[in-house]
């Protein structure tokens, strides 16, 4: 998002934040359906988008035309979450779409916030996702766009079902359906983040040759708390292919001390020989 369609959306979110402190856990969820309800529509409808964001059309017209359209099958709260939405300025139609969609995530994970289940929920679609990747035939069905929707879906609730909590699985359902215009392992990744990031804190991804023990694990966090000034959220992945020692991704930032690096840098600098 450009810097216009960027304070809109946190015009969304701030209204959200503040909505939250006296919502319900399951009213919050019901306006996440309801916004993912909205941008679904608004896919399906570039026209309908291109009118909803004309910057030639004031915010209050915007506003009035999409109560006129929505007001009766959104709640009070969907209802003005969108009206917020669509008074700013966006720079794009597609981002108003990708800023509903977006926000109604927001709403879902302050549910689990609310419910005392957010960090469960930010390891719960970690898990789920190495799990995916470990397994080649089972991440092929659930990326592949070819093969129906509700196929995956009921898939994906065939093997988490009553194993998750239902935002988990309302947010593994929205990655399916290619969340952001991501693929789907990008898209789980990108919620585990946002889920992390509700929590205000960063993700630290680290790649090991055997489990850590709960002492390395926080020292390690320790060490990550100094240098970035945060709370770090550790997803730790076992690879024995890496030998030993570790890697450690935060943001762009990657810190690999693991040994396959130090064999492959002596293979290249030998090869140049």
């Amino acid at each position: 998002m450009e810097a216009a369609s960027r304070e809109s959306f946190a015009a969304g979110v701030d209204r959200l934040n503040a909505y939250a402190k006296r919502a319900k856990a399951e009213t919050l969820a019901t306006v996440a359906d309801e916004l993912f309800a909205v941008a679904t529509l608004l896919s399906g409808e570039p026209r309908l988008r291109r009118a909803l964001s004309d910057p030639a059309r004031s915010g209050e017209d915007r506003t009035g035309l999409a109560t006129s359209l929505f007001g009766k099958q959104l709640s009070e709260g969907a209802r003005t979450l969108f009206g917020v939405l669509v008074a700013g300025r966006w720079s794009s139609a597609s981002d108003l779409l990708d800023g509903t969609e977006l926000l109604g995530v927001e709403a879902l994970l302050a549910s689990a916030e609310k419910a005392g289940v957010l960090a469960e929920v930010e390891d719960e679609l970690f898990r789920f996702g190495q799990i995916v990747a470990g397994q080649e035939r089972l991440a092929a069905v659930l990326g592949d766009p070819t093969v129906e929707p509700a196929k995956r879906s009921e898939l994906v609730t065939s093997l988490l079902s009553g194993k998750v909590t239902p935002a988990t699985l309302r947010l593994v359902e929205l990655a399916l359906a290619g969340f952001g215009g991501r693929g789907f392992e990008a898209a789980l990744t990108r919620l585990v983040e946002l889920a992390a990031a509700r929590r205000d804190r960063e993700i630290g991804y680290v790649t090991v040759a055997a489990e850590l023990s709960d002492a390395d694990l926080d020292r390690l966090a320790a060490a990550l708390r100094r240098i970035y000034g945060r709370e770090i959220a550790l997803k730790v992945s076992v690879d024995p292919r890496v030998l030993g020692g570790m890697s450690v991704q935060v943001g762009s930032d990657l810190y690999d001390g693991t040994i396959l690096r130090r064999i492959n840098e002596t293979r290249t600098a030998l090869s140049r020989r």
